[in-house]
């Protein structure tokens, strides 16, 4: 039998109990049931990306917290001041303690921000649009893999896959080869946009706008044509 500290509200399915970095923790696993929450915004387009975690078409823009790039230093100098103790001695087993506690203070504090983005967006939101990232190609990349890891692209989509099942949200995912960078979102003109561009400037309409705020807006207009069963194409 265990016991806890707070009362569980709920029938317990399963009891697991892990370790980590020398805390143990107790997850209880039971059947929750999905309920549909009130909509404020009927469709919504969200561009990830490594300098703003995630951009929405209504403007709002959540900021990356880089919890590994900021534990970085600290971590390379834990690990540096490891290198020559005994493995298996008491001061080698108290630094990998150290060691493991940082890991998992990075882990938690991005994890904390997922859940509180996807969450936010299920719930208040009748359709979510999102792009379907290549994110092993992206990683391929040695010059921005690193921040690519340290926003957990994946795991957004995990977390947003299940909660728009339980807040009765739909979830769009625009394909990865769909022009969203290259295509005006006001008149539809076609142009290359290099990397080092930022501000898109269409030569037919004369719209000038950020691109990831363009981004959204085709993904918006992509998540309206898919609820009308039309070709995702078509946008």
């Amino acid at each position: 039998m265990v016991k806890t500290y707070e009362p569980i509200e709920a029938t317990t399915k399963k009891i697991t109990i892990s370790r980590q970095a020398s805390d143990w923790y107790l997850s209880c696993s039971y059947e929750f049931r999905s309920h549909t929450t009130p909509k404020k915004t009927d469709v919504v387009g969200v561009d990830l990306g490594v300098k703003t975690l995630a951009t929405l078409s209504d403007g709002k823009v959540f900021e990356s917290v880089r919890s590994y790039h900021k534990f970085e230093a600290k971590l390379s100098r834990e690990q540096y001041l490891n290198r020559h103790k005994e493995v298996g001695s008491a001061n080698w087993k108290k630094a990998q303690r150290k060691i493991a506690r940082l890991h998992r203070k990075v882990a938690n504090i991005r994890h904390d921000a997922l859940h509180k983005l996807t969450t936010y967006l299920a719930k208040n939101h009748g359709s979510v649009v999102i792009e379907d990232l290549n994110v092993k190609g992206m990683l391929a990349n040695h010059k921005l893999a690193k921040s690519i890891a340290d926003q957990g692209f994946y795991e957004f989509r995990r977390q947003l896959k299940y909660k728009c099942q339980w807040y009765g949200s739909k979830l769009v995912v625009v394909d990865r080869f769909f022009p969203s960078s290259k295509t005006c979102c006001r008149c539809g003109h076609v142009q290359d946009m290099p990397l080092n561009l930022r501000t898109y400037n269409c030569p037919d309409c004369g719209l000038s706008i950020l691109l990831r705020f363009k981004r959204q807006y085709k993904f918006k207009k992509c998540g309206r044509l898919d609820r009308e069963c039309l070709c995702m194409n078509a946008c």
